[in-house]
């Protein structure tokens, strides 16, 4: 009769295509790489491993109580897992996207994570153009936080430390939002975790083309995740059909339409419609809507 070898349970904090980097209960790191030719880890994920040599062999993956997904112009990927939230940077300067910004709390909403939109740069003069901008968001319902990172770091981190705390956060944003201010300001150790990752995996490659766990206390009961910034961000892991319900805007007045099948396009007895023509939904959000419509109906053709 063969023994049963007991694995060990582990954190993916890291991944670099087949390379992960799974942290152990007592806070140890090592590389591991998944059995079989298929990766299917994402940072967040509790596994399943077992010792082979110096680095160690991922058996599985234990039950995910989320995912999230994002997709390029190549393929949909598997995001990252077990979040509590998300944290979606802009910043007054450079202009943000609206689009962007629409897709990633889509997606939070499509996985079930709460979300909320964090607005950096608030000591520029462009402030006032991306408050007013952010003012839809505000009235449906999202929590939009300000900070000015370089300009006033400690009332940042009053602000977002007990918001953080005890909470696996991810960061979202495109380039240039501050998402390295913020993991530099609120984990300290970051630039030594991204040494012992880049010494580990013997490449100087920095994490920012991946997504890197940082814990943010020495307990470790706080984590934040860092993400690669994005210039696109596609959907096509949700259903047309159910897209008006993750804008909570649309979802307020999508089930008072003549139709129930309504697209809120053309169809007569269009309470969407109804509600931008009242200014009840920015004609931004519902140019925003029919965008994404657009490509996930021509994704299914």
């Amino acid at each position: 009769m063969s023994k049963t070898v007991a694995l060990d349970l582990g954190l993916v904090v890291a991944g670099y295509g087949r390379h992960y980097i799974v942290e152990t209960p007592d806070g140890e790191r090592l590389i591991c790489h998944p059995r079989g030719k298929k990766s299917d880890c994402v940072v967040g994920d509790r596994v399943r491993w077992q010792a082979a040599g110096d680095e160690g062999v991922i058996e599985h993956v234990e039950p995910r109580r989320n995912l999230l997904f994002r997709q390029d112009e190549w393929r949909i990927k598997e995001f990252a897992a077990n979040l509590d939230q998300i944290l979606v940077m802009v910043a007054s300067e450079p202009v943000f996207s609206e689009s962007q910004l629409a897709r990633a709390l889509i997606a939070a909403e499509s996985a079930g994570i709460a979300a909320r939109v964090l607005l950096n740069k608030t000591d520029l003069p462009q402030i006032a153009a991306a408050r007013e901008r952010l003012a839809p968001y505000r009235a449906m319902g999202y929590s939009v936080l300000e900070v000015a990172l370089k300009a006033k770091p400690a009332e940042a981190r009053a602000l977002l430390d007990p918001l953080l705390a005890g909470q696996a956060t991810l960061v979202l944003g495109p380039s240039g939002a501050g998402k390295s201010t913020l993991i530099n300001l609120l984990a300290p150790d970051a630039k030594a975790q991204i040494g012992e990752i880049s010494k580990a995996l013997n490449t100087g490659r920095h994490t920012t083309t991946s997504t890197q766990w940082y814990w943010l206390d020495a307990e470790r009961t706080s984590g934040l995740i860092d993400s690669p910034g994005f210039q696109e961000f596609g959907l096509r892991q949700v259903d047309a059909q159910q897209l008006p319900g993750l804008m909570p805007d649309l979802r307020a007045h999508s089930t008072e339409c003549r139709f129930y099948n309504c697209t809120h396009q053309q169809e007569p007895g269009c309470s969407v419609r109804a509600a931008v023509e009242r200014g009840e939904i920015s004609e931004s959000r519902y140019r925003i809507y029919g965008e994404i419509l657009r490509e996930l109906t021509l994704t299914r053709r």
